[in-house]
């Protein structure tokens, strides 16, 4: 123990890494996308977080859920033009339905450059996913009798696409499933079906999705991550450690089946959970602050106390990035700036994939008309895509439906069956209070609120309100200054230009006028935003000598949650202060 420490002292941060990270697998899954990689890795793998499998069902569907999304309301667009209005003031540029020529006060032109030229020729090199085998075995052999190369082993689901063969076709296979990127770009004439795993925080559990076939998918593209782009093969797998780094939305039984996935499907010989807005501290080296997670599909809240997440000021709101590509769509409609092309994000996804690609590249916060001239792109049934020039306006809008959620209208899925929330299997019992070397207890469990067995209350609110009412539920004064002078904003829609100075803003006025608070402030992330929780995670792992937490695999087949006494999920409250420690060194 004690030549551990020593070497902890003296280690240089890259060769700890190396070290210490090769074997390693640190899983950051998301509802859109899962960052994946080796812990020694500096960045990792980001997927889409989806899988396209083959069907013979009529009429076909492109995407599984496409059929549980609601219209919006009469209800819900009327509040949408009133939020629009009320962002249109505040950033003086004109009212929804004013004519610019009409406008009563000056206002203010900027221009957002269109794409760089190596963009567009990106861009204009789209093509199709090539659905079928690309290596056809002229002997009637199969694949799966076929020695493999290298001596390497494959996982059953992936010999599986490798296999069949579309009737009225001899010469061509189609491939059973495609993950990833691949996935999105499938041509809607093609008989496949999209699936997403995970929606809105949770497991895409719903009466056309049923369980089963939920696990079946995630286990699916997590081994094509690992054979297909890490080279993990399943011979292997028993050499590696797995770390998932968990959203806080996700409940108790959620939690379980992954780790089910992870170590005995994936066959990795050891995993830990930590939770996404605590690592995501760490992968900033902050013993204190609030943590915004701003993903595609969720916004989390959660603040941090000395490298302890505290489970009371956790809040999470259903709407992201994706929401506002939607919204660049309606509000380019409405000023029918849009080209007369038949644009859907919600069942054709590689429409979202170009609305998600045009608001990196032109959305951004800031007073007066915001324009840009892009190309949009056209993918219609049966034919070669199309490109059409146009002149995008009002880009500072969709941005602010964060403060404003009435604007985004984010689609609905139902909640699964009650059903999948009766788990009688206490995850939390005996960890509780734990004795540690030299007497007392700690309540390790209180800060982790994400294992619980009820599903969460989401509020509808505005991210500045929901800041600041999860910082005052800490009620203390002294916490609550330092946790708005910490305030950190991690996820993929964090990136937006211009959103740190409009949440310093937002959330200075958002806190009561009793309140004896008057400063707040955004912390620069340290790395891209996108990747903070994932590399918390590696560090998290990579500093974790004694791994305590660390459930085994065959613990974990045999006994399931009751791995030995007084140990199932425990937390390591040594190892986060041993990571803040060095981190802060």
């Amino acid at each position: 123990m004690a030549y551990t420490q020593d070497y902890m002292k003296t280690a240089v941060p890259t060769n700890l890494f190396n070290d210490r990270g090769s074997n390693i697998v640190v899983i950051n899954p998301g509802s859109t996308n899962i960052r994946i990689g080796l812990a020694q890795q500096d960045i990792p793998l980001n997927i889409p977080h989806c899988i396209a499998r083959r069907t013979s069902q009529l009429p076909k569907r492109n995407v599984q859920d496409q059929m549980l999304n609601t219209q919006v309301t009469t209800a819900q667009h009327m509040e949408r033009e009133r939020a629009y209005d009320i962002i249109a003031s505040l950033l003086r540029i004109p009212f929804l339905d004013e004519q610019a020529a009409n406008s009563s006060y000056p206002r203010k032109m900027g221009r957002v450059d269109a794409h760089p030229p190596q963009n567009d020729m990106k861009e204009a090199m789209f093509t199709w996913t090539d659905v079928f085998e690309k290596n056809v075995p002229h002997s009637s052999t199969t694949e799966g009798d076929a020695p493999n190369e290298g001596g390497t082993s494959e996982s059953p689901t992936l010999k599986e696409s490798k296999i069949k063969v579309e009737p009225n076709s001899s010469a061509r296979k189609y491939r059973e499933y495609i993950c990833g990127e691949e996935a999105l770009r499938i041509s809607p004439t093609e008989p496949y079906c999209l699936r997403r795993p995970i929606r809105r925080g949770h497991l895409n559990v719903s009466q056309h999705y049923p369980t089963q076939q939920v696990l079946e998918d995630l286990h699916t593209i997590w081994d094509w991550i690992l054979v297909e782009k890490l080279h993990i093969p399943h011979r292997e797998r028993n050499m590696y450690s797995a770390i998932l780094v968990i959203p806080e939305t996700f409940d108790n039984r959620e939690i379980k089946e992954m780790l089910s996935i992870v170590l005995r499907d994936l066959c990795f010989s050891s995993a830990v959970v930590h939770q996404e807005g605590l690592a995501a501290a760490f992968g900033n080296g902050l013993p204190t602050a609030c943590i915004v997670n701003m993903g595609a599909q969720v916004t989390s809240i959660i603040c941090v106390e000395d490298g302890v997440a505290l489970p009371t000021t956790q809040i999470s709101l259903r709407f992201g990035g994706e929401d506002i590509s939607r919204c660049l769509l309606w509000t380019q409609r409405h000023h029918q700036t849009w080209p007369p092309i038949r644009t859907d994000a919600l069942s054709k996804p590689v429409d979202l994939l170009m609305l998600n690609r045009l608001k990196e590249s032109y959305c951004q916060i800031k007073e007066g008309e915001v324009e840009a001239v892009a190309v949009v792109h056209s993918y219609e049934d049966g034919m070669p895509p199309g490109s059409h020039k146009t002149r995008l306006t009002a880009l500072n809008v969709p941005p602010m439906g964060l403060f404003y959620p009435t604007l985004l209208v984010p689609d609905v899925y139902p909640p699964p069956p009650r059903s999948w929330f009766n788990d009688y299997d206490d995850m939390l019992e005996d960890t509780w209070q734990m004795d540690f070397p030299g007497g007392g207890a700690y309540p390790m469990w209180e800060s982790y609120p994400i294992f619980q067995t009820k599903p969460k209350k989401e509020d509808i609110i505005g991210l500045a309100e929901a800041i600041t009412k999860s910082i005052l539920l800490t009620g203390r004064i002294d916490l609550q200054r330092k946790l708005f002078c910490s305030m950190q904003l991690i996820g993929g829609a964090a990136s937006i230009y211009g959103l740190i100075p409009a949440v310093e803003e937002r959330v200075l006025h958002a806190i009561p006028s009793h309140e004896a608070i008057d400063t707040v402030e955004v912390l620069q992330s340290r790395t891209n935003p996108a990747f903070v929780s994932w590399k918390g995670g590696a560090i998290l792992g990579i500093l974790d000598t004694g791994r305590d937490a660390w459930i085994h695999r065959e613990d974990w087949i045999r006994n399931g949650i009751h791995i030995v006494s007084r140990r199932k999920y425990k937390d390591s409250f040594y190892v986060q202060a041993q990571a803040l420690c060095y981190l802060n060194s």
